[in-house]
């Protein structure tokens, strides 16, 4: 596959970059408003949100995805929108389901991962495993998931079918860094109205939990963009997006001692369990090419001995 976005102008890959930034922004903070002015604070992380939160949490999401949309069809003009963001299924279509059912499998293991690593920090009191319904639950949370997928388009579209492969157009090892470090921390300091009402770190600071976030985005960034990478399409990153953030947070819930107080610095994706697990498979795809385009076009490519010409 290629993120190459050459045929762009620089000047207009330049202002759409600008243009895309803005409008992503302020949909944001435009969607969480109405939250701020309440003084909306989200003190447990066993909190329930409420109406009004899902429908400006809702309304954020899609903020990404419509800023790539406009750049794409108005200030770039580089051709379709589904082609351009990878909004696609792409050929051999078993290897882009091979990424979805990655995308299920490697949230879940990381998640697994980070909570046995505070379980024996002693930061999460395991309550055990409920067999008779763990079944049950697993396919409500996984339906849950699946029932709030278009939202997760509307971030991905965004950071992966636009911001990314705008980034990393050079292709180069410089580019490719800049392209992760950015594109994280854009991730990130996204999602600041909701650092700030305690959304992902319920009664921490912003002076913890922003921090904490970047960190958190640029570990989880390289794995969205390997499923990615690996598919042609931005199905499998839409969707381990969507497990990281639904399915991944009720594990943490379900497996946890009921009377326990739950931390989730300490014990979840977005905290230092997490941060081990998952910097620990970053650092293998990245010791093995693999969050390189180059990696999967050179697979791609037919061996020399076997072209010839009639």
């Amino acid at each position: 596959m290629t993120l190459s976005t050459k045929h762009v102008p620089l000047v207009n890959r330049r202002r759409g970059l600008f243009i895309f930034l803005g409008v992503a922004y302020l949909g944001m903070w435009a969607a969480m408003s109405p939250l701020l002015a309440s003084g909306y604070q989200r003190g447990d992380a066993r909190e329930e949100t409420g109406a009004l939160q899902e429908v400006c949490i809702s309304a954020a999401m899609l903020a990404p995805a419509l800023a790539a949309i406009l750049v794409v069809r108005w200030v770039e003009r580089s051709g379709r929108v589904r082609d351009t963001l990878a909004l696609r299924w792409s050929k051999p279509w078993g290897r882009t389901a091979r990424a979805c059912l990655l995308a299920f499998i490697v949230p879940a293991g990381l998640t697994t991962a980070a909570l046995v690593i505070s379980t024996f920090a002693g930061r999460y009191q395991f309550g055990g495993v409920h067999w008779n319904g763990l079944g049950s639950w697993a396919t409500s949370a996984v339906l849950g998931m699946l029932v709030s997928l278009p939202l997760f388009f509307g971030e991905e579209l965004g950071w992966q079918g636009y911001l990314f492969p705008r980034l990393a157009q050079g292709g180069d090892r410089r580019s490719l860094i800049r392209a992760y470090a950015i594109t994280g921390v854009a991730f990130a300091l996204w999602h600041l109205p909701t650092l700030l009402m305690g959304g992902q770190y319920p009664g921490r600071p912003w002076y913890v939990s922003v921090p904490a976030m970047v960190v958190s985005c640029l570990l989880i960034l390289p794995v969205f963009t390997w499923l990615r990478l690996r598919s042609g399409s931005v199905v499998p990153a839409v969707i381990g997006h969507a497990f990281v953030s639904s399915v991944s947070v009720a594990m943490v819930t379900e497996f946890a001692d009921s009377k326990s107080t739950l931390d989730p610095l300490h014990m979840s994706m977005v905290g230092w369990p997490g941060w081990i697990a998952t910097g620990a498979l970053v650092a293998f795809l990245a010791l093995t090419g693999r969050l390189q385009p180059s990696f999967y076009r050179d697979r791609a490519a037919p061996h020399p001995a076997s072209s010839h010409k009639l």
